[in-house]
């Protein structure tokens, strides 16, 4: 008797799980029918913060910026037009370079060059 029930049981179990083996799942996705997700893409709602109040730090620092930029270059104009920028026998150097003889050269760490 008791045998039998646990043929019955054990036979029930295997019967059931060959059973919903057997059902296909459409969620799983295949190599034939892919199956991708639908995504909502409307805007997220903007977090609301406690302080609404207003600065204009930003736009005042970038006009400070503006205008020591411009005195830069005003000033790089004014320079441009002295010797030791505008001559090419200076290579940046503020005096011209002396002209040694060839035996008695220097190398230059200012603009890379023996002279």
């Amino acid at each position: 008797m008791i045998c039998k029930k646990n043929f019955l049981l054990s036979l029930f179990c295997i019967g059931s799980v060959w059973v919903f083996g057997q059902e296909k799942s459409t969620d799983q996705p295949t190599s034939m029918e892919p199956v991708f997700p639908q995504k909502d893409y409307s805007p997220k709602a903007k977090k609301k913060s406690g302080n609404t109040k207003t600065t204009y730090d930003a736009r005042d620092n970038f006009y400070k910026r503006m205008e020591a930029q411009q005195k830069q270059n005003i000033k790089n104009e004014k320079d441009g037009s002295k010797s030791q920028y505008a001559d090419p026998q200076y290579f940046g150097h503020k005096r011209t370079p002396r002209k040694r003889p060839v035996n008695k050269m220097k190398f230059c760490k200012v603009c890379g060059i023996r002279h």
